[in-house]
């Protein structure tokens, strides 16, 4: 009887504790209502943990009424709370402080280098949207003509054009352009305003399941702020007439409720002599709204346009010649025009304690017309070589993703899975010969695609103790049709094809200040549906990339950072850029291998520096030995600067270094490497911020881009070169630039 009532006494106490310990709930936000992701969240009384995941989510498993927990992430400041109820999800604000690397800690559940990219949009600040990309430790770009034309990229031994092998996208929209009319992944990020980006998220190499097309050197995702705590506008004005206005109005910034608008003005000439006549208008509005069951939905809506006027690439021989000077034409008339508009809708739920799902779905309309002039006169010696190159779209997709997380004994886990499409209606995709933009000589290629792309991965994250095990696979799934209007008759070409690419991943955390990786997995990029129909049984419809990285992160001191990483990474197929004809063309079999290092030094509690260095080796495989480069692969590249923040004074001296680089197979040509200091510094004053950003600091002359291309120019005294000459093309890097700026607050 005794022990009959001591087993009854033992359920009861086990039942009453199981209804006092139970799951607490919550979204951790900063004070514009944008989650922050990755908060630390302890219970104090078992010292178990949790961290937020990409939209500000936690579940902290064994809580009770009454006790504490602490919440904490480097740039705010910890809070000590005590719970109060269990029935109702917790929302937290946390209020932003000065960055301090020795609050930082190694987790297994949080990317170092994403925390670090953090700390550097925190302490230098960009204002153009190709300084963002620069985020990314390594990668490097390159305008090619008028400053409205998609950026050249290099990353990891890549020449990856203007997209090719990374995957670029904004709070999950791609921006990537399957088929298009310039090349493969052409991605266009002017329509995205600096100010309104909240977090960069970037990883190296094939490793991520939920990246798909294009993700083989990495992927970058830029995510913009869910509100604004404050209204600004501000008034820039600088070299080469250029003229650059932002506004940022907080419309709504509620507890549940938030808004805001955005809008940008570009203008200059360029340093060039014809100018540039460049502008660029994009508006931007989110909405942002919390309901009482967990749900929470973001709206937002975006358009761009811009038009330009440029130089073009020029041959050295007509510098040297004194012909023209470094920023001189040999056809003013190339330039362009874009325009995109973008609609998205994301709305995400933590369903139960172990259950959360995200969905997307997404809209944009897609304008293109580029005028390039890439060989003068080669094949026509009459009117010339320039050609058109334009295209009409509306891209459509939507993904759904499920995450369910369960404790275990020793450890937990969280199973991702995730399903998706993206269609891409691509009309009179056109390549034509023209001349001074007005007449079109013939058409090499018109054409309407629709390219359409079915997926769905599976993620697991098993962690223990110290090591997190994260297998994952994906599968891709394309449909390709063109219709060829060059042909009297409807006769579509179609084509499927798939690829299954699984990943593997090691992430052990020694200590909270040391943390190693091994990282492995095959990605792929598309071909250009053209391409794929043309070749239907060559392996090249979706070539794959196999890849693995081996590293850490260490905190060497309190304040002293270091990541490194060895990495080799073997593509199936390669990609050439061929200027006479201003497409790209696949090649063969490449390899690569290389050293990424960084380091991040916060010196005292006001002046930060960092640096980055990579080094690649780039081979093509089956090319015999001498003859084997790969055309403008980056070999040394370092990036590295001091900043500063102290009251009201901040700034930074920033520097980046390209090496030279072989310009063709042989290595017989060569790309020129340079190195650019910038300068920025402000100083606010009340509501009135006032500075400054000066470009190429000591006014270096260098070529940011470079090919090695065959062409025939017409002489100052108007005669046609008599043979055809191959070497080095370019466009010269901006000269000394300077920009003063004001900006309000209210």
């Amino acid at each position: 009887m005794k022990k009959t009532l001591l087993l009854a006494n033992i359920l009861l106490l086990g039942v009453s504790y199981s209804s006092l310990a139970q799951a607490l709930k919550g979204r951790i936000l900063d004070q514009t209502s944008s989650p922050v992701i990755g908060a630390y969240v302890i219970h104090n009384e078992s010292e178990h943990h949790a961290h937020t995941n990409g939209s500000g989510y936690f579940v902290l498993q064994g809580v009770s009424i009454g006790d504490s927990i602490q919440v904490s992430h480097m740039g705010y400041e910890t809070q000590n709370l005590k719970v109060e109820a269990l029935d109702r999800e917790f929302t937290i604000r946390m209020r932003e402080t000065a960055i301090e690397l020795g609050e930082v800690v190694f987790s297994q559940d949080l990317n170092p280098l994403n925390t670090l990219s953090r700390i550097d949009l925190r302490t230098n600040p960009v204002n153009t949207s190709q300084d963002i990309l620069r985020k990314v430790p390594g990668l490097f770009i390159g305008q090619h003509a008028g400053g409205g034309k998609a950026e050249q990229i290099f990353l990891r031994g890549f020449d990856i054009d203007h997209g090719t092998d990374i995957n670029i996208t904004v709070d999950g929209m791609p921006v990537n352009m399957v088929s298009h009319a310039h090349g493969q992944g052409y991605s266009d990020l002017h329509f995205l305003i600096p100010e309104t980006v909240e977090r960069v998220d970037f990883d190296k190499g094939p490793y991520n399941a939920d990246k798909g097309n294009f993700a083989t050197a990495g992927y970058v995702n830029f995510q913009t702020k869910r509100g604004l705590d404050k209204s600004s506008v501000s008034v820039q004005g600088g070299s080469f007439n250029t003229v650059r206005t932002v506004g940022l109005f907080n419309l709504i910034n509620e507890k549940k409720n938030n808004a805001y608008i955005a809008a940008e003005y570009l203008a200059s000439d360029g340093p060039f002599e014809a100018s540039q006549n460049f502008n660029r208008i994009n508006l931007m509005g989110r909405y942002g709204l919390s309901l009482d069951d967990g749900s929470d939905i973001s709206l937002i809506a975006s358009y761009f346009t811009s038009k330009w006027d440029a130089s073009g690439q020029i041959p050295i021989r007509a510098v040297e010649s004194g012909q023209i000077s470094r920023f001189g034409a040999l056809d003013d008339t190339e330039g362009g025009y874009t325009s995109r508009t973008n609609l998205g809708l994301t709305h995400a739920k933590q369903i139960n304690d172990r259950l959360f799902i995200k969905n997307n779905v997404y809209y944009s309309n897609y304008d293109f017309e580029l005028f390039s002039n890439f060989t003068f006169f080669l094949e026509d010696s009459v009117n010339g070589d320039q050609i058109r190159q334009r295209e009409n779209r509306a891209i459509f997709g939507a993904e759904s993703q499920l995450t369910y997380s369960k404790l275990f004994s020793g450890g937990e886990y969280d199973l991702q899975f995730g399903v998706g499409l993206r269609n891409d209606d691509i009309r009179d995709n056109e390549l034509a010969g023209t001349k001074n933009r007005d007449s079109v000589r013939f058409v090499t290629q018109r054409g309407d695609i629709t390219e359409s792309n079915y997926y769905t991965y599976l993620n697991l994250n098993v962690s223990f103790d110290k090591l997190r095990i994260n297998p994952g696979v994906r599968v891709d799934y394309f449909n390709y049709l063109y219709q060829d209007e060059l042909t009297p008759a409807y006769d579509p070409k179609s084509l499927n094809a798939a690829v299954v690419s699984p990943k593997l991943n090691f992430i052990y955390t020694a200590s909270d200040n040391v943390q190693l990786f091994l990282k492995s997995g095959i990605g792929f990029h598309s071909n250009d549906t053209r391409l794929v129909l043309e070749r239907p049984n060559n392996e090249s419809i979706l070539p794959r990339a196999f890849g693995a990285d081996l590293g850490g992160s260490f905190k060497l001191m309190p304040r002293l950072i270091l990541n490194s990483a060895l990495w080799v990474l073997r593509l199936e197929q390669e990609f050439v850029y061929v200027g006479d004809a201003g497409i790209v063309e696949p090649s063969g079999r490449t390899s690569r291998r290389g050293v990424d290092l960084g380091l991040r030094w916060q010196a005292n509690n006001w002046i930060y520096l960092d640096g980055d260095f990579t080094y690649s080796y780039a081979r093509s495989i089956d090319d015999a030995e001498g003859e084997n480069f790969i055309p403008l692969a980056p070999r040394i590249t370092t990036t590295g600067g001091l900043s500063f923040e102290k009251d009201r004074l901040s700034g930074a001296l920033r520097a980046r270094y390209l090496q030279d680089r072989p310009a063709n197979e042989d290595n017989s040509v060569i790309a020129e490497g340079y190195t650019i200091l910038d300068l920025n510094a402000n100083y606010r004053v009340n509501a009135f911020t006032f500075g400054f950003f000066i470009e190429n600091l000591l006014n270096s002359e260098w070529r940011e881009a470079q090919f090695d291309t065959e062409s025939r120019i017409r002489l100052a005294n108007g005669q046609l070169e008599p043979e055809p000459v191959s070497e080095i093309h370019f466009t010269p890097g901006t000269p000394f630039n300077f920009r003063g700026f004001v900006k309000f607050t209210f």
